[in-house]
């Protein structure tokens, strides 16, 4: 590191708080390259490699690393392997006793879960029960209540919670914690008490909309891995949506892009929930579904069961109703490709438990609004099933850990 001149052209030492700057900004470097070797064959890098890789002195990443494992960041993996000159190295990883608790809110569902620093879902628990119309604060107790017996899970295991992400399906403003319009939940301008999620977390917990946090979600741990471009769309009692461009979320000035459930896609279509008419919602949303298919009521599991069973067995109901909710999927996820310049389509939330029956249905109407935007081999169904949401969550308050691991070192 160069020195600055002083008024007589000496050299001067930096100021310490550039070089405390330098060494926090080491910490996520060496972190950062821990996390993206999980995807090498040999997921275990050692203290030499880590200096090959960011460009740091083996003696910088040595003391750099003795904190982050101090810190409980980092642990020695216990595989070593020869090191520069037939030396034996300890392979290093980040910790898998440490984690971040994602949470998430939706309309016939709560859910928490505990993914630790490696990215491996420790942990899941859901409590299905509907919420529509109930108030934030008996909502926010009974989460609580399941987010302790993750935490209470989490200890026994010998794992220290640092921070947590909650996923609701409505507009929100991270910065205060509030919801700002949750139509399905019927909330509006709700300031949730997050600090009493994960009181101990030194990173706290994050307000998040739900659909983004399915978007990042798959970005990160399912077809993000193959796709850079896509439309992600969610589908739940409600239809959300999220962006990604350049394998990045692309959210909006306002954080409201990627909203589909309110797209009109039938001008002349039934009221929606929004105050609007012919929304994608009133056709892909659940009850639009199970209401088409001749499903009675019950719970969103017994209905979803329901409906599978209908569709392995050929019901024309049900293959009818799938197939005129993949159309105007496909009108919807057309124009924003269009728009967009988007490649490809990932269906998750309940439209994973259609996808043999509604991916096709997705296609032909893709063919027919947007032919050759989107191939085929480019429309996906999801993998993570209903745990996209609270993974992104989840993931998102891991990467606000893994930049900022200076405010649980020592020195920070």
């Amino acid at each position: 590191m160069s020195l600055e001149k002083n008024a007589d052209g000496g050299a001067v030492r930096p100021a310490p708080g550039r070089v405390e700057d330098v060494r926090r900004g080491n910490l996520v470097r060496v972190l950062a390259s821990l996390a993206q070797a999980r995807a090498d064959p040999d997921p275990h890098p050692t203290r030499a490699d880590l200096a090959s890789r960011t460009g740091l002195t083996k003696a910088s990443v040595s003391s750099l690393v003795a904190e982050l494992v101090d810190a409980g960041l980092v642990a020695e993996s216990g595989a070593t392997r020869d090191g520069e000159r037939g030396r034996p190295g300890v392979g290093l990883e980040l910790s898998t006793r440490r984690g971040v608790v994602g949470m998430e809110i939706n309309v016939d569902y709560i859910s928490a879960g505990l993914l630790d620093l490696g990215g491996t879902l420790r942990i899941l628990r859901t409590l299905e029960r509907g919420n529509r119309g109930q108030s934030p604060e008996s909502v926010m107790a009974l989460l609580a209540g399941l987010v302790s017996d993750v935490a209470a899970e989490a200890s026994a295991a010998g794992i220290v919670i640092l921070g947590g992400g909650l996923a609701v399906p409505g507009l929100v403003d991270s910065a205060s914690g509030t919801v700002a319009s949750a139509p399905n939940l019927h909330w509006h301008a709700v300031a949730l008490q997050l600090d009493r999620l994960l009181p101990d977390a030194p990173f706290g917990t994050v307000l998040h909309n739900e659909a983004n946090c399915a978007a990042l979600g798959e970005l990160w741990y399912g077809h993000g891995l193959d796709f850079q471009d896509y439309l992600f769309v969610s589908g739940e009692v409600g239809v959300g949506g999220g962006l990604v461009i350049g394998s990045e979320l692309f959210a909006g000035p306002q954080g409201q892009a990627g909203e589909v459930g309110h797209m009109v896609v039938e001008p002349s279509g039934p009221d929606c929930s929004c105050g609007g008419h012919g929304c994608l919602e009133t056709f892909a949303g659940q009850e639009a579904i199970f209401s088409e298919a001749g499903i009675p009521a019950g719970t969103a599991s017994v209905r979803l069961a329901r409906l599978g069973e209908q569709l392995a067995s050929g019901d024309a109901a049900a293959i009818s109703a799938v197939a005129r909710a993949g159309r105007y999927l496909g009108i919807a996820a057309a124009s924003t490709a269009r728009m967009m310049n988007l490649s490809a389509v990932v269906l998750g939330g309940h439209f994973t438990q259609m996808g043999p029956w509604i991916a096709p249905a997705v296609v032909r109407s893709l063919a027919d609004y947007a032919p050759g935007v989107v191939s085929p081999a480019r429309v996906a169904v999801s993998e993570l099933g209903q745990s996209a949401a609270l993974l992104g969550a989840a993931g998102s308050s891991l990467r606000a850990v893994l930049a900022a691991p200076f405010s649980l070192t020592p020195a920070g």
